[in-house]
């Protein structure tokens, strides 16, 4: 709540008086996620930027909160802001608590992989390079005060994703442990990205299979990258995996 709530409006505030004091072409980006939106159903189509914002969990809560300060001062001061919301990221530099670095670390080291629940949670996955391209477009051309969706297009339950990363790596999946499931765990996620490729002609360049198995090539490549974080890692990931009943 401090970083997403109090820290997006003491930007906001402090973006608004640096203009008043000198006036000059700007605007704010600011970069949310799908997660305010809440959950989709099996069948349901992609969320668009229509979609009602449903939060589910406290985290995403405070998103939403951030992205509604910002539409705010759109709407009362004219502010110049634009935001994105984007899918799940994945590629180089991705501190390894997250799914697809947590998941390759600890199985280069043939530790058992936590997986939430029955594995059936659906994200759609953005390379990190795709998303960077999208933000530069938004940012330099995109509409003041709009908001755009940014998805990479390429839907997969979590546990196949976890397959996928064995198989490239030659573990068994004998490695992959269930763990209890996350309180307000969302079940799916997929964005529509057609206003993005609409107004401004982006289209995500890396295929999932591809962009995957680069990724696990990264991490093979930067071993020392990643194990001077791994502690700090594996903390986290205790907490949020394996210290669960």
């Amino acid at each position: 709540m401090d970083t997403n709530v109090r820290g997006t409006l003491t930007v906001l505030e402090a973006c608004r008086a640096e203009l008043a004091r000198s006036e000059r072409p700007f605007r704010l980006l600011h970069v949310s996620t799908d997660e305010v939106y809440g959950s989709l159903g099996e069948r349901d189509p992609g969320f668009t930027e229509a979609t009602p914002l449903e939060p589910n969990s406290p985290y995403s809560a405070s998103k939403a909160a951030a992205d509604l300060l910002v539409r705010s001062y759109v709407a009362t001061f004219d502010f110049p802001a634009i935001v994105t919301r984007c899918s799940n990221n994945y590629g180089p530099y991705q501190f390894p608590e997250k799914l697809i670095p947590l998941m390759i670390t600890r199985a280069l080291v043939d530790h058992e992989l936590p997986v939430y629940g029955d594995g059936l949670n659906v994200r759609d996955w953005l390379h990190v390079e795709d998303h960077a391209r999208a933000i530069w477009e938004v940012l330099t051309r995109g509409r003041l005060g709009e908001v755009y969706n940014i998805g990479g297009e390429s839907e997969r339950p979590n546990v196949t994703v976890v397959r996928a990363l064995l198989k490239t790596l030659g573990k068994p999946e004998s490695l992959i442990r269930y763990v209890t499931d996350r309180a307000g765990h969302d079940r799916r996620y997929a964005m529509n990205c057609a206003k993005l490729r609409r107004e401004l002609g982006w289209q995500p360049r890396h295929g999932f299979e591809a962009g995957l198995a680069s990724t696990v090539q990264w991490y093979l490549e930067h071993r020392p990258w990643w194990e001077r974080v791994l502690s700090e890692a594996y903390r986290a990931s205790n907490a949020l995996y394996l210290e669960r009943p």
